[in-house]
């Protein structure tokens, strides 16, 4: 995120409408009889029939497609913690895109509170009033343990920071692949950041069929490896049992010697033109540090990257969230899903890759408008939940 002459427009935008959301009503409110059937005293026969089948809710009232986009401001993209006044306009910004890409009525909730058991709680609480949880923008390592803790509520909970990013990195890979011929068993890649998008994107990777042996997460101390002296009891440590078999140590520019691929997660302008010259032949580079990515596209490929990624609309290959959340959600409501899967999220990304049929350099991966993006995965989403 940026506060450029882009900001300022933004701003601009958001005091003209006071926002980019609003409620209407679905009913007609004209009549006397409009007031008696969409409140009192009609209203109370479709209240009883909701506490005698709580199940009901989905059919006679606007729960049935609502997602609640909830967040406490801990790690807005780009801006870090800036808590929940921060994080509100983002929320906001995503609901408006729940609605406008998936028809979902998508709700903007923030937390005063940071503390996780807190976070559990008001959830957990606030669950029957939604048909899926969006989390977003929650710091590591926190986020890992909400989202475990919320998996039994019945309904679909998903931090997207992690497995959205992991479902269009893994869409745009497989088809810079394809544009290279090179195979996912073969490759070796360095992910660098080692967050929890960067952790949910490698762990996808190693589902899907990747090698985990030869991927190498990075963190601002260098390789992850097992054995590592400061990883104690964390993610990282669990990271290091299946990754980086050959147990390579050292900053980015010795692990990333020779490697097929990297994935930045990580901070702006860390690469350069050298550091892509000592990979291996027909690199692929996804740059995905927002706003300004670890190395700029013209010059990876002056380094020798033929596929080139990042996080930002104005370059080509852009990779975004928002080809994967909305028809993930889409899908998983529609077909009653309880829980999001790892089969749901790789048959997501499978579905998107699908979408391009013929890549190329710089079009591995559709760009957010396109139509066809939330049908493709939201069916794939939910035959993977279907036939699980």
């Amino acid at each position: 995120m940026t506060t450029d002459a882009t900001g300022a427009d933004s701003l601009a935008l958001h005091a003209k409408h006071r926002g980019k959301i609003e409620i209407s009503a679905k009913v007609p409110l004209a009549t006397r009889h409009d007031y008696s059937l969409a409140y009192s005293p009609g209203v109370a026969a479709v209240a009883l029939a909701c506490a005698a089948n709580p199940a009901e809710t989905n059919r006679l009232t606007v729960r049935g497609n609502s997602v609640a986009v909830i967040s406490d401001g801990s790690a807005v993209l780009g801006l870090g913690n800036i808590g929940p006044a921060g994080a509100l306009p983002v929320m906001e910004g995503k609901v408006a895109l729940f609605k406008a890409l998936a028809n979902i009525d998508g709700w903007p909730l923030v937390l005063a509170s940071q503390n996780v058991a807190q976070t559990i709680a008001t959830v957990r609480n606030l669950a029957p009033s939604f048909a899926g949880i969006n989390l977003e923008d929650f710091k590591a390592p926190e986020c890992f343990e909400i989202e475990a803790a919320l998996q039994d509520l019945g309904i679909p909970v998903m931090h997207d920071d992690q497995h959205g990013t992991a479902i269009v990195v893994l869409a745009g890979l497989t088809n810079a692949l394809r544009v290279v011929h090179k195979h996912k068993n073969e490759v070796r890649i360095v992910v660098n950041g080692a967050g929890a998008a960067a952790i949910a994107v490698t762990k996808l990777l190693i589902a899907d069929g990747f090698a985990g042996n030869k991927i190498v997460l990075c963190d601002t101390k260098g390789a992850i490896y097992n054995g590592r002296s400061d990883l104690g009891a964390s993610q990282k440590a669990e990271m290091a049992l299946i990754t980086n078999a050959d147990n390579l140590r050292g900053e980015i520019a010795e692990v990333l010697a020779g490697a097929d691929v990297f994935i930045g997660l990580s901070k702006a302008n860390l690469l350069t033109q050298a550091h892509i010259k000592s990979m291996a032949p027909k690199a692929i580079v996804f740059a995905l540090a927002n706003p300004v990515p670890e190395i700029y596209p013209v010059d990876a490929h002056a380094g020798g990257a033929v596929v080139v990624a990042t996080g930002r609309s104005d370059l080509p290959n852009q990779v975004n969230n928002s080809l994967a959340f909305p028809g993930v959600f889409r899908g998983a409501i529609d077909c009653g899903a309880t829980r999001i899967t790892t089969e749901m999220k790789i048959a997501a990304a499978h579905a998107l890759a699908a979408i391009i049929a013929n890549p190329t350099a710089d079009n591995i991966l559709p760009f957010v408008t396109e139509t066809r993006v939330v049908p493709a995965v939201a069916s794939a989403v939910a035959n993977a939940w279907t036939n699980k």
